[in-house]
């Protein structure tokens, strides 16, 4: 039994520190932290949250949700600038780009680059939460609920174990893509009278479907080429990516295809049943 237990540790020891980059092993977030922040939030979001919430009324939020978004639009745009300046605005190869596990500025920034992406993806667990204070359970999907919990995790492998490379362009695509997200967010929130400014809303969704395109393009390729960069990271991210493709393809075919289709009928119906009724 002790020599189970051994092994075990040892294994432990082996997955979550020894196989970890040097530079990154020790920084937050740590496993720890995401055994306890994850299972928290899948808690609170779909039980504890919920049960608090049932016999309050709604917060409004107005405030910290703007102040959040700006945020947002803020630390994003910043992780994408020091994306591209760590690599894929210069020496970067779109097609094969291996880890570099030296000490250099360009590794360093990239680096740096895969924390704040990491420590951001947490942050980004704040919109659930807001979901529930707000008691709007109909945004709270399975869709959502999905993404939110499995960005940190992807987020997470990269900054331990592959801190710069190939998967990166992820973050930086991801990062230009909230830029947009939550100027919309924003521009949304400060109520009816700016609603104008939103047309753009189902872009969006069309802009996320793009990102997860590419990125599952952009993973696919050094499967099938010779390429110093782990292809099981670049199956994982193939597969999470063409998840994503679906799980938005079928929310903006139900949300701007079907559902209008079913209105524009609907309201078809009841013009010809007014027009029998007259006659």
């Amino acid at each position: 039994m002790a020599t189970l237990l051994a092994k075990i540790q040892d294994t432990y020891n082996f997955i979550f520190y020894d196989l970890c980059d040097d530079r990154t092993r020790d920084l937050f977030p740590t496993h720890i932290h995401m055994l306890i922040i994850l299972p928290t939030y899948l808690y609170f979001v779909k039980r504890l949250g919920p049960r608090i919430m049932q016999n309050l009324q709604p917060f409004e939020l107005k405030t910290p949700i703007m102040l959040y978004n700006i945020f947002q639009i803020c630390i994003s745009f910043y992780i994408f600038v020091l994306g591209l300046a760590a690599g894929w605005l210069n020496h970067y190869d779109i097609t094969c780009q291996p880890v570099d596990y030296t000490e250099n500025i360009y590794s360093r920034r990239m680096l740096n680059g895969f924390w704040w992406y990491t420590t951001v993806k947490l942050i980004d667990l704040m919109d659930t939460i807001f979901f529930v204070l707000r008691k709007k359970d109909r945004q709270i999907s399975f869709l959502h609920v999905f993404h939110h919990f499995m960005m940190p995790i992807a987020s997470y492998i990269g900054l331990k174990y592959f801190p710069n490379g190939h998967s990166s362009l992820l973050g930086i695509i991801n990062s230009f893509v909230h830029v947009i997200m939550y100027t919309y967010y924003l521009i949304a929130g400060l109520g009816p009278k700016y609603q104008k400014y939103i047309w753009w809303k189902q872009h969006v969704t069309t802009l996320q479907l793009v990102q997860f395109a590419i990125i599952f393009v952009h993973n696919v390729i050094p499967i099938f080429k010779e390429c110093a960069y782990p292809k099981w990271i670049n199956v994982l991210l193939a597969i999470h990516s063409l998840q994503f493709v679906y799980l938005f393809g079928s929310f903006y075919y139900e949300t701007y295809i079907k559902t209008p289709q079913k209105k524009t009928k609907s309201s078809t119906a009841n013009g010809t049943s007014k027009k029998v009724k007259a006659n």
